[in-house]
Parts: structure tokens; C-alpha cells; sequence
């Protein structure tokens, strides 16, 4: 819309053409106020009934909630507005009527359920304190973006739609690829690794992963955002450091460039940056923290992965964000390396938040034999994997990386109680539209 100044910009002595919607009116009797909304704020327009257009005043007055108006008109002072100034209009359009019956109330004077508010995305994103967890996450994804370039790293793009599913398994979902058999790909991990070995050496990925879980909990999703990292020459300390920095990086990002938005979520007092190094607990480390504690029904052992319940009492131990690593080999992937001093531990690791694990990664297994093996040792046919397994032969350097949920790392962050909340249009079990 030419010349559209936004609501934020409106200065005193100024003829401005404001649009927005119409978040309230209010009719005193021969003045009324209607405050129309954009994404900068609000503004009051002032309708003196008996000194303007009979005409335009009725448009503005008629026009039910959420319609989108455009009003022409001298901004003015006014210390008794919401914001300080008032728009006097000349001339007021109605853009795109509302109905009057609204599926939710954007106002947010009556609470909406989590299912209604998915359900009405756009209308639910016309809500200061829901508009900000998106702002906030784009603000997060541009600072993940520019902490893998300060590391080297270059963006990379790859296949989403494959043959075979990264990790084998049931969690797969299949589609009809030109009367063929294919999958929604799991994670980037295969693809990464192969241009690991490339020239580029490190890469990252921001993308979608499908998994055909059965969750249906609060924090998992069939459709997420993961947050990929892989570097050649590195092991796996080094990719837990890269993975440390990227997190840190986000918050202070989020810290420095969303004031406004941590404010309007209550957040603006106690958002904190990660500071100092994260603790790196060996799995061994733990297992024996959470069991002195006593707040399990069993007794972890080697072996045992961490139940929900488990991690719980883990991160109200450590308190902050830390690494488990050294995790037993016989629960982490083929593609993870063992350590060369002892096969019973793999080089992988979690990072973990208090609440709940944000990051799984580990150096990779780059010998071409071993890999073989790998497959064989988990039930997997190594030949249906030969366009990974193949560049094995061809010089590949040793390589470390890790895989981060962006919808994680945003829900811990802002304190959401549901992951659903952190992603626009969720998928799940129950969930296939919008």
C-alpha cells in the first residue's frame, strides 16, 4: 500500500495513511474511538460525530472487529491515547470486512484453547504475545545462521524426499514417488556427512525432518525443524563446542534484537544468556547423579537410555544447559564412531536444556570397513546405502556433527509449555490441517 506509514511511525503535524485492523471501538455518545492495529502497535482514531463527515464516521463505527480499515488523516497529540498521539481522519476505507462472529478473540480478552488457536493460526498471530514467540524465532534462526558462517560453515540443501530412511526402522512416513516406494527423510545426516567429505568441509542445514512417531506428548512433533551441523577435521569436543556456541549465539541475539518481544511475553527480567562452558557429564557421570538422587523407581545401569522422568531429575540437578557424552555404543547409531581406546563407548552426545535434550550428535565412523560393519551389527543392508557408503572408499576425512530441534531449543527458551506453540502450523497424530 503506497504511502502507509505503521502505527509506530505515526509523529505529531504529520498526514499520515495509516491500515491495520480494527481492534476495538468505543462509542461515548457524541465522540468515539476506534483503535485500529498493525504489527507495530496500536493508534487511536478520534470520530468527533458533529464535526465530521457523517458518512465516514459510520463507516469506521459499522465496521466490526478485526476488519481491515485504511484511514487518511493529521496525527495529533494526545496524552490521554494509548500511545500518546491520535489520528484526526479525513477519510476512512474499509479494506476487507470482518465477520462478526469470531472463532477466537484476538484482544485476547477471552482465552482461546491450544486447539482452537491452531486451528485459527492467522487470527492467533494477531496477538502481540504470539506474534512475538515468531518474531523471536526468526530473530533465533538469522543469529544460528550467522554463528555457522563465524565457524566456516556453509549452507547446504538436501533431499527431503529419499529411497531409504536414514536410521532404518518404522518411523518412516512412505509416499508414492512415480509408482516407486520412496520416504519423507528422517534427518539430513547421510547427505551431510557425504559433503563433509566435499571441499566445503563444514555445512549446515536448517530444515524439515519427518518421523513417524507415535508420541503425543508436549514435546514431540512429526514435522520439526532441525538444525544441522558437520565438519570435516573435527571430532567430536569440537562439534560440542560449535553446538555450545550456536546456542549461545541465538540467546544473545534474542537478547540484544527482541527487547520488545521479551517484554510483551514477561520475559524481559529474567531472560538470561547462557554463560559460561556447558558441563560435560560422561553417561557413566549421569546415571550415578541421577540415581543418588533416589527420585527414580529403578536403578539406572549401563545401558539403560534416560526416560523423560530420568532427565527431569538430571537437568533440576545441573541446572543449566550441559553435554552427556560417552554414551554406550549399542544405543547410539551405526554412523557414530566408537573411541579407539574402548568399542564399549561411542563418541556420541546429547546436549541437553534442564527440560529436555536439544542436540544428539557425535564424531562419525569414516573407515569404510567399520561402516560396513556398522550396518550389518544394526539389521541394516548396507547395499540399499551404497551412494553413501561408496564415497567411504574415496578419501573421506574423519568428521563430527550433530543435529539441533529449533522448535526445542525456541520452546526452552521462552519457557513454552507446548512445542506447538514454537512452530506456525503443527504436525502431529491428530493434525493434518491447517
Amino acid at each position: 500500500m503506497h504511502g502507509r506509514t505503521y502505527t509506530a511511525d505515526a509523529t505529531p503535524g504529520e498526514a499520515v495513511t495509516v491500515a491495520g485492523w480494527v481492534h476495538e471501538t468505543r462509542d461515548l455518545g457524541g465522540i468515539a474511538f476506534l483503535i485500529l492495529r498493525d504489527k507495530t502497535g496500536k493508534i487511536q482514531v478520534k470520530l468527533e460525530k458533529d464535526e465530521m463527515d457523517e458518512a465516514m464516521v459510520d463507516t469506521g463505527l459499522d465496521a466490526h472487529r478485526e476488519s481491515v480499515l485504511k484511514v487518511e488523516g493529521d496525527v495529533k497529540e494526545e496524552p490521554r491515547a494509548p500511545t500518546g498521539v491520535e489520528v484526526v481522519p479525513t477519510d476512512i476505507e474499509v479494506v476487507a470486512p470482518a465477520d462478526p462472529e469470531l472463532p477466537l478473540d484476538p484482544s485476547g480478552k477471552v482465552d482461546a484453547e491450544l486447539p482452537t488457536r491452531l486451528d485459527n493460526r492467522t487470527l492467533d498471530l494477531r496477538k502481540p504475545e504470539v506474534q512475538a514467540v515468531f518474531e523471536i524465532r526468526a530473530e533465533l534462526l538469522r543469529a544460528v545462521r550467522d554463528a555457522f558462517r563465524s565457524h566456516d560453515a556453509t549452507e547446504i540443501n538436501t533431499p527431503k524426499i529419499v529411497a531409504t530412511g536414514t536410521e532404518g526402522g518404522t518411523e518412516l512416513f512412505p509416499i508414492s514417488y512415480f509408482g516407486e516406494e520412496a520416504f519423507m527423510n528422517q534427518s539430513p545426516q547421510l547427505f551431510k556427512q557425504l559433503m563433509a567429505g566435499s571441499n566445503l568441509e563444514r555445512v549446515f542445514e536448517i530444515g524439515p525432518i519427518f518421523r513417524a512417531e507415535e508420541h503425543n506428548t508436549p514435546r514431540h512433533l512429526n514435522e520439526a525443524h532441525s538444525i544441522d551441523f558437520e565438519g570435516a577435521f573435527c571430532d567430536h569436543t569440537e562439534a560440542m563446542d560449535v553446538a555450545e556456541a550456536v546456542t549461545k549465539a541465538a540467546y544473545e541475539a534474542v537478547q540484544e534484537n527482541c527487547a520488545d518481544e521479551l517484554e510483551t511475553l514477561g520475559l524481559a527480567d529474567e531472560f538470561a544468556v547462557p554463560s559460561g562452558e556447558f558441563p560435560r557429564l560422561s553417561y557413566q557421570e549421569a546415571l550415578d547423579r541421577v540415581n543418588a538422587t533416589g527420585e527414580l523407581d529403578e536403578h539406572l545401569v549401563w545401558g539403560d537410555d534416560l526416560s523423560t522422568e530420568a532427565e527431569h531429575v538430571l537437568g533440576r540437578e545441573v541446572g543449566e544447559h550441559y553435554f552427556i557424552t560417552d554414551w554406550p555404543s549399542e544405543v547410539k547409531p551405526f554412523y557414530i564412531k566408537d573411541h579407539d581406546d574402548d568399542e564399549e563407548k561411542s563418541t556420541g552426545f546429547d546436549m541437553m536444556h534442564p527440560r529436555m535434550e536439544l542436540v544428539s550428535g557425535g564424531q562419525r565412523e569414516h573407515r569404510h570397513e567399520q561402516l560396513i560393519a556398522g550396518f550389518e551389527q544394526q539389521g541394516l543392508d548396507p547395499e540399499e546405502f551404497e551412494y553413501y557408503t561408496k564415497m567411504f572408499k574415496y578419501g573421506m576425512p574423519p568428521h563430527a556433527g550433530w543435529g539441533m530441534g529449533a522448535e526445542r531449543l525456541l520452546m526452552t527458551m521462552l519457557d513454552l509449555d507446548n512445542i506447538r506453540e514454537a512452530v506456525l502450523f503443527p504436525r502431529d497424530r491428530q493434525r493434518l490441517s491447517p
